[in-house]
């Protein structure tokens, strides 16, 4: 009795169950381009849905992490994304010193601007809470209207 094949294994792999292990998992992710495509032609059609927090501004890029926002020096943050009209992302570099009108978010820990989306003509029509307002935690005497 012989425990040990008569014939050497070929050195090739199989690479049948392999594949089909592969296929079947990557199933699933071939319908996630469909889906992705869908929302990114739904918000070119129409509107784009901004954040609640989101203000508008004016916005000018001056250096790799540097901005000013309606003439107001602020630091961009690491991740700061910025996209344009059609949704698409904007490289910083090539819009240097241009200056747009925007809707942005600051990061709340930070100060930093995290996001901010140049607006088309009829967005920038749409009314929203800017950033020129001074907003503090407490009201000077000095404040309160004068009484006649």
């Amino acid at each position: 009795m012989n425990r040990c094949p008569t014939a050497l294994p070929s050195s090739r792999p199989r690479l049948g169950p392999l594949l089909l292990a592969m296929l079947c998992a990557a199933a699933p992710l071939a319908s996630a381009p469909a889906a992705a495509q869908g929302t990114v032609q739904g918000s070119m059609s129409g509107m784009r849905n901004f954040p609640d927090a989101a203000l508008r501004g004016s916005l000018v890029i001056t250096g790799a992490s540097d901005a000013e926002i309606n003439g107001r020096a602020i630091r961009m943050a690491p991740g700061m994304r910025l996209f344009s009209p059609q949704d698409t992302l904007v490289m910083m570099h090539t819009v240097k010193g241009q200056q747009f009108t925007v809707n942005y978010l600051i990061e709340n820990s930070t100060g930093m601007l995290i996001t901010a989306w140049i607006l088309s003509n009829s967005e920038a029509a749409q009314p929203r809470k800017g950033s020129d307002a001074v907003q503090r935690n407490y009201r000077f005497e000095s404040d309160a209207a004068p009484v006649r």
